[in-house]
C-alpha cells in the first residue's frame, strides 16, 4: 500500500506480522513525509483527516493502522492510497525488459565508476527495519568510509512517487549499508544523485517544478563529478544532487552529463524515452 508514492517491496516469504510491522513503517515514513512537505504540525494534518493527533503520531512512528485511517490520510494530503498484490517475480523481470534506457544507464555508471577500484553493485536490496528497498546503482570505498547513491530515472510521471522514493532511500540506504558492510562509526562522506535522462521530456518536467527539484537535490554535482573521476568528496559530509545524463554521449565525445545548475542553459539530447531507447538500439546496447 502506498500514498501514491511508491509501493514498499517486502521480502519473499516474509511472516505476515513482519509484512505488517513494514508495511505500517513505510506508511509512516510516507506521512511524515508528505507532513512535513507541507510544513504542517501533527495537530494540523490530524483536523484535516478527521482523526486525533496522538493516532497520526502513531502512524508515523510505524503502529498499524486501519484502512479507513491511511485513506483518511490520504485524502487529507492530497493523495491516492493503493494497495497491491504483487508477484515479485513477475515484476521484476517486466521491469528490467522494458526500461533498456534506465539499464542502460546504470550499465554506464557501474562500469565508469568500477572503473577506478571502487565497489559497485546494482539494483541493490536493503532493509532498514520496517522500511524494504532496492538502490538502482551503490558504490563504495571501506577505507575512506565514502558511499555513493545513485538513482536513475528516464521519466518522471509522478513526483510524489520519484521524491518519495529518493527520499525514503537517503534517510535509510547509508544506515542499512553500514550494518550489512560491517562499518565501524558508518559513512564519513554519503553522496546522493538523481540521474535524470538528458532528453527534453526530463528536462520539461524539471523546469515546470524546478523549485521542487532544487530543494530534492541542492547540491551541486562536485561530489559526483569526484566518484565519475575516480577521486573521492571530502570527508564529513551528506549531498544530494541531480545531473542529466546521456548514456551514448561517449560515442561521439560530448560531454556525459550536467548538472541541474546548467538547466538555463542546456539543450536536450533526446526528444523522450522512445527516442533514447532507439538510439540505444542503433548502437547495439538495447
Amino acid at each position: 500500500m502506498s500514498l501514491a508514492l511508491f509501493t514498499v517491496a517486502v521480502p519473499r516469504r516474509s511472516k505476515p506480522d513482519d509484512v505488517a510491522a513494514q508495511l505500517a513503517g513505510h506508511m509512516g515514513v510516507v506521512v511524515r513525509t508528505a507532513r512535513a512537505e507541507r510544513h504542517w504540525t501533527l495537530a494540523e494534518l490530524a483536523q484535516r483527516a478527521g482523526l486525533s493527533a496522538g493516532m497520526v503520531h502513531k502512524v508515523e512512528t510505524a503502529h498499524p493502522a486501519s484502512l479507513l485511517t491511511y485513506a483518511r490520510l490520504a485524502e487529507a494530503l492530497d493523495r491516492q492510497a493503493v494497495l497491491e498484490l504483487v508477484d515479485p517475480r513477475r515484476r521484476g523481470a517486466v521491469a528490467r525488459s522494458e526500461d533498456p534506457v534506465h539499464a542502460a544507464m546504470g550499465e554506464l555508471e557501474a562500469r565508469r565508476i568500477s572503473g577506478h577500484r571502487r565497489t559497485v553493485v546494482l539494483d541493490e536490496p536493503f532493509q532498514h527495519y520496517q522500511f524494504a528497498g532496492r538502490a538502482d546503482v551503490v558504490a563504495f570505498d571501506l577505507e575512506r568510509g565514502a558511499l555513493l547513491h545513485i538513482e536513475n530515472r528516464t521519466r518522471f510521471p509522478n513526483l510524489q512517487e520519484a521524491f518519495g522514493s529518493y527520499n525514503t532511500k537517503r534517510q535509510y540506504l547509508a544506515a542499512a549499508m553500514t550494518q550489512r558492510l560491517g562499518l565501524r562509526g558508518g559513512w564519513d562522506t554519503v553522496t546522493h544523485v538523481v540521474v535524470a535522462l538528458w532528453s527534453a521530456e526530463v528536462l520539461h518536467a524539471v523546469r515546470l517544478r524546478e523549485s521542487s527539484f532544487r530543494s530534492v537535490c541542492p547540491h551541486p554535482t562536485d561530489d559526483f563529478v569526484a566518484w565519475w573521476n575516480g577521486a573521492l568528496p571530502d570527508g564529513g559530509r551528506t549531498t544530494s544532487a541531480l545531473v542529466f545524463l546521456d548514456p551514448l554521449a561517449s560515442a561521439d565525445r560530448r560531454a556525459t552529463f550536467v548538472g541541474l545548475e546548467e538547466l538555463p542553459r542546456i539543450r536536450p539530447r533526446y526528444r523522450g524515452y522512445a527516442e533514447a531507447h532507439a538510439a540505444l538500439v542503433a548502437a547495439g546496447q538495447a
